[in-house]
């Protein structure tokens, strides 16, 4: 089990800190679109080596559309969510969304019940994304009502998809290697981002200014998706996926002391809140 949690704890370091490199950027939907077409022009061998050599049915190639759809919602979803909030705003609610409603959803439709360290995650959770969309009082990105809270409903949609496109993808580790289906989620988020990056016409003045953090990011953001895939091959994602989530404190430090963002002991409390209560769902719950 350590080799897992190594890789799934690498995993979450990798993914908060290309999410740093795309807060910093000057257009964040050319810069995601750049960092994502690098490893898929890179891939695509490896996946029509792979379909060449297997018949998969009608069900699998149905399943590898729906992640390619929900690839390329979540990454237009991405890119207007960083616009709106601050890393270590949003970040935290993006993440932990998707251990929230998991339970949520299994006690209310399925049935099913949560331990007492369940609900105690389940508030924690709650009381972090309240504390973090500024409900109540001044939000944390200088607006009130419901401009204020824009860049959080965005990082609930976010989380949404993210829930969404993990559970399809892991009944496609049924069919595929971790490597391809890398390649087709990689293939759905570029789609989803290109006629964005076509109309920016911002391409090549990205590039000037970012092109180290584009080319890091282009190892980092499907390198981090590669090592959670890997590990989820060697344990259950119910364990697995809470983990993962840590990448939540490391964001808002990220977002504080390199971002110079706002109310840093506030979000950092927060985020550290938020990750005590997926682990306690993940864990115990």
């Amino acid at each position: 089990m350590i080799l897992p949690i190594t890789l799934v704890l690498a995993s979450g370091m990798a993914h908060a800190i290309w999410s740093m490199f795309t807060k910093r950027s000057l257009n964040k939907s050319v810069f995601l679109w750049s960092i994502m077409m690098i490893p898929t022009v890179i891939l695509l061998p490896a996946l029509v080596m792979e379909l060449a050599e297997q018949t998969l049915s009608t069900v699998a190639y149905g399943l590898l559309v729906v992640s390619m759809a929900l690839q390329a919602l979540y990454s237009w979803l991405l890119s207007k969510t960083y616009v709106l909030g601050d890393l270590s705003q949003i970040y935290p609610i993006m993440r932990g969304t998707s251990t929230l409603l998991v339970p949520l959803i299994g006690v209310v439709f399925l049935r099913e019940a949560l331990s007492p360290a369940g609900w105690i995650g389940i508030a924690c959770m709650l009381g972090g994304f309240v504390a973090l969309s500024g409900i109540g009082g001044r939000s944390v990105a200088g607006h009130s009502g419901v401009q204020g809270l824009k860049p959080v409903l965005m990082a609930l949609c976010v989380g949404l998809c993210t829930t969404s496109y993990v559970f399809v993808d892991k009944l496609n580790l049924e069919h595929l290697s971790p490597l391809s289906l890398l390649e087709v989620t990689n293939i759905g988020f570029v789609a989803g981002l290109t006629p964005a990056m076509l109309a920016s016409k911002q391409l090549r003045q990205e590039w000037k200014a970012n092109r180290s953090t584009i080319l890091l990011g282009a190892l980092l953001n499907p390198g981090s998706y590669l090592l959670f895939l890997f590990a989820l091959e060697q344990a259950p994602m119910a364990r697995l996926g809470p983990l993962r989530e840590v990448g939540t404190v490391f964001a808002a430090f990220l977002g504080i002391l390199l971002l110079k963002e706002q109310q840093g002991r506030k979000r950092i409390l927060c985020s550290i809140v938020i990750f005590g209560g997926i682990l306690l769902i993940g864990m115990w719950g």
